[in-house]
């Protein structure tokens, strides 16, 4: 969760001087030190509503919004008509799954916040939060009616449209933000994916004159360098495209404290605990049908698989959720003992962590008799997902896997997946992970649907029947035609799945073998 904002304003309260020392600790992430100064801060003010903000603050911060809501209660008593203290207590409502209850939230906010710019652009990015990309268009509109200048406001409607489809809008208004303020580099990378960008109609001029303009060590340039790398390869000049593209990476690297190897022993551990006996004895898991959890490696095709599934009348796409692993957190919370989460979820009640996890993403549904989880990674927690939800379809799905890790190395991600922008841990991670799919299919014979995406592309109709069936979903010709589906996605491949299936990215990574040799012989036979 980011940082949020440290102080609400209080004129009839004196400040206190122990705030920017309670900054600072949370900015080094000193959580014993700002867990005292915060205890010392309410204990001798407990009116002062700054100081249970800053105790939200360390909640959010150590990923407990359970706690971060009861110290927002607590400011929100203080100073109840607070627009921020309101946008953080929806923010803690949604990572408890309680969305319904952020939602309604959110358009009492949007009716008192008629006339404030800045507030509805905040709003905006709530719903967004939700999945309703509607509303969050709609909210950013009217904040851009107040302030069309605004960029922050003019990208969060960028994002909205992309969500929804609207893909031509969202390039003329980022054609528009970066002719208003060409620093604006975030705006270069989103515009370049939205598209083939041909020689007649293209922005490689733009992208380098801009680079050249900023430092080459700076996060404007590794936006920057993902755009020229992505327009280049549409170009099918491959070499300068690859060129920058490392430059690109290597720079987003060096800005992460990420060590692979912890990832690789998170998945060592999981296969050891989730093991035989765990098996032998889970039991009397929650008896819904209904839900589809479609994981594995980013860009290995699971939007493809989301998007042809959720094209069919008895389906819903949910997106890229966290709840299965938010809900393990909040429930292991309450687990008494030492122990890390991963031993501790060996001891959950399957049933209660199925049924809870359903009552989260309901909420997110319009009552489909199927709905899909579509988070990558939730291929880490197969064996609870197994053990808490019985009869849920589990789709993997796989792909050439110097095709998958080259299209991971290609994608900008704003979160997660830190593995991705270097050779060497590319390579540590996908062994890593083929090695716990692996263990599942030993413990889990038959539960796991294999896709593959060269199949996929190959023979769309046949490879579709056979998902359908797998699912237990009648023939429906809706899903041949996935990319007329008008449902929302945020994912990394929202401009792609607007089109119809296509082959070009089948053995795309042998236009560039020589700079890959590196990752080929790195990644060895991972299959």
């Amino acid at each position: 969760m980011p940082v949020i904002q440290m102080t609400i304003a209080s004129p009839s309260q004196a400040p206190d001087a122990r705030l920017a020392e309670i900054d600072r600790a949370l900015r080094g992430r000193d959580v014993g030190r700002a867990a005292q100064l915060i205890s010392e801060l309410t204990l001798s003010r407990p009116a002062y509503v700054d100081g249970w903000v800053a105790a939200a603050r360390l909640a959010q911060l150590t990923a407990d919004p359970a706690r971060m809501r009861a110290h927002l209660e607590k400011a929100l008593t203080l100073a109840p008509g607070s627009p921020l203290i309101r946008l953080l207590d929806v923010e803690a409502q949604i990572h408890l799954g309680d969305v319904l209850s952020a939602l309604a939230a959110l358009r009492e906010m949007e009716a008192d916040a008629e006339g404030d710019a800045a507030w509805l652009g905040r709003i905006s990015e709530a719903y967004s939060q939700c999945g309703n990309f509607d509303a969050s268009e709609r909210c950013a509109r009217a904040a851009l009616a107040l302030d069309s200048e605004s960029t922050a406001l003019q990208y969060a409607l960028s994002s909205a449209l992309i969500a929804t489809g609207k893909l031509e809008q969202a390039e003329d208004l980022l054609d528009r933000l970066i002719e208003s303020n060409p620093r604006d580099y975030d705006a270069y990378y989103n515009r370049a994916t939205l598209r083939r960008q041909t020689p007649d109609k293209n922005h490689i001029d733009a992208i380098r004159k801009a680079i050249d303009e900023t430092a080459q060590d700076s996060m404007s340039a590794v936006g920057l360098n993902y755009a020229l790398a992505h327009e280049l390869e549409d170009l099918g000049r491959h070499e300068e495209s690859f060129v920058a593209l490392k430059k690109g990476a290597d720079a987003r690297r060096t800005k992460m404290a990420y060590r692979v190897e912890k990832d690789i022993v998170t998945m060592a551990r999981i296969a050891e605990v989730f093991d035989a006996e765990f098996f032998g004895k889970a039991r009397n898991g929650c008896d819904d049908e209904g839900s589809i959890f479609v994981l594995g490696l980013p860009r290995s095709g699971t939007t493809l698989v989301d998007r042809i599934l959720s094209a069919h009348p008895e389906v819903e796409s949910l997106g890229e959720l966290n709840d299965f692993p938010l809900t393990l957190t909040a429930m292991g919370r309450t687990v008494p003992g030492p122990g890390d989460l991963i031993s501790k979820a060996v001891g959950l009640n399957m049933r209660d962590l199925g049924e809870t996890y359903l009552h989260r993403i309901r909420q997110r549904g319009k009552g489909a008799r199927f709905s899909i989880d579509k988070a990558p990674a939730n291929f880490l927690y197969i064996g609870l997902v197994a053990a808490a939800l019985p009869n849920a379809r589990i789709i993997h799905v796989n792909r050439n896997p110097i095709d998958n890790a080259f299209g991971m190395y290609k994608a900008l991600f704003r979160m997660g997946y830190p593995f991705s922008y270097n050779f060497d841990d590319l390579a540590k991670y996908m062994r890593a992970k083929s090695g716990l799919m692996m263990h599942w299919h030993a413990m889990l014979p038959g539960r796991i649907i294999e896709v593959h995406y060269e199949d996929i592309v190959a023979d769309q109709e046949v490879q579709t029947r056979r998902l359908l069936s797998e699912v237990g979903l009648a023939w429906d010709t809706a899903c041949l035609d996935f990319h007329k589906n008008t449902s929302p996605t945020a994912t990394a491949s929202a401009a792609q799945v607007r089109r119809p299936i296509y082959t070009s990215s089948v053995n795309r990574w042998r236009r560039y073998e020589k700079q890959l040799a590196p990752l080929i012989n790195a990644l060895g036979d991972n299959e």
